[in-house]
């Protein structure tokens, strides 16, 4: 019992292979996506959809230098799902939440979760938080709406970075988390055509990324695998984890973001009840909490 346990463990590893010209991020995030799946009551659609966005968040969060960055995904699609939202920080600790939790579309034509029928068309938005005045902020159209794709598109189009994304989840048929991960394959300048061949050809012919964690590969088996370098090694490893750090006086800023008129509105009611979007924890505020917002708001 233990030692599956173990073996299921959620774990983030960054390697380099081919002599440093190719950056592999690869993750098992299982027990981070089942949190989500709990947290916000989710279909199994919308369960591997924010798992593969949540999953990548770590992947790009970890990938940030400083300690206080922090990378925000953001997928507005015009299907049942709504808006779709993840925020990863560089320690690998990830939130994220989905307009509709209940969203559902029939299977696709291989028989698999259809995420892209509910997510539909649109946009995908990446923010980095950089510590830098101005965040950066790049945005794609959306490629397919299964999200590793629209990825790979974003960082040929905003970063100018060749990069393969593999995003997965599994699902049981009682819509808990069978198995999720991804891994993400980066090109660096002036790599020779025959090492990117190679690691095309390569991926071309590769399982999906859950297919492999089914195999019970671990993620330097992968890492090795999809860059068909056996010299691959490790630089650095963490444990991605579904964390929300809001507190009442994070609700409280956001609350005095709002116009004043609105503010006073909610004076109204004896108690206002505030819910985070990222972990569903209830805040309430008195009246008189919300007046004193009030007298503090300028006109």
């Amino acid at each position: 019992m233990n030692h599956t346990k173990e073996f299921m463990s959620d774990k983030l590893i960054k390697f380099l292979a081919h002599v440093d010209m190719v950056k592999i991020s690869c993750a098992e995030t299982t027990e981070l996506v089942e949190e989500a799946r709990k947290i916000h009551g989710l279909n199994p659609t919308p369960t591997a959809a924010l798992g593969r966005l949540l999953t990548m968040s770590a992947l790009m969060g970890t990938m940030l230098k400083g300690e206080n960055e922090k990378v925000t995904l953001q997928i507005l699609g015009d299907g049942p799902l709504g808006s779709m939202l993840a925020i990863g920080n560089s320690k690998g600790e990830v939130k994220g939440y989905v307009s509709n939790p209940m969203a559902e579309a029939p299977l696709n034509s291989i028989g698999k979760l259809n995420v892209s029928g509910i997510v539909g068309k649109g946009q995908l938005n990446v923010i980095k938080d950089i510590g830098l005045k101005e965040p950066y902020v790049g945005n794609v159209p959306l490629q397919t709406g299964e999200i590793a794709e629209d990825f790979a598109y974003y960082y040929a189009v905003s970063e100018q970075i060749p990069t393969a994304v593999m995003l997965g989840v599994l699902v049981n048929k009682d819509g808990s988390v069978k198995r999720a991960g991804g891994c993400v394959i980066q090109i660096m300048p002036d790599t020779p055509e025959q090492i990117i061949k190679l690691i095309e050809d390569r991926l071309k012919e590769s399982p999906s990324i859950t297919e492999m964690l089914e195999k019970n590969m671990s993620l330097e088996e992968i890492a090795k695998y999809v860059s068909d370098d056996l010299n691959t090694y490790v630089v650095d490893e963490c444990v991605p984890k579904y964390i929300c750090d809001c507190s009442k006086e994070r609700i409280e800023r956001a609350l005095f973001s709002m116009g004043k008129k609105d503010i006073l509105e909610l004076s109204n009611d004896e108690i206002t009840e505030v819910t985070c979007h990222f972990c569903n924890k209830k805040y309430h505020f008195t009246k008189d909490e919300i007046l004193k917002l009030v007298d503090l708001k300028k006109d």
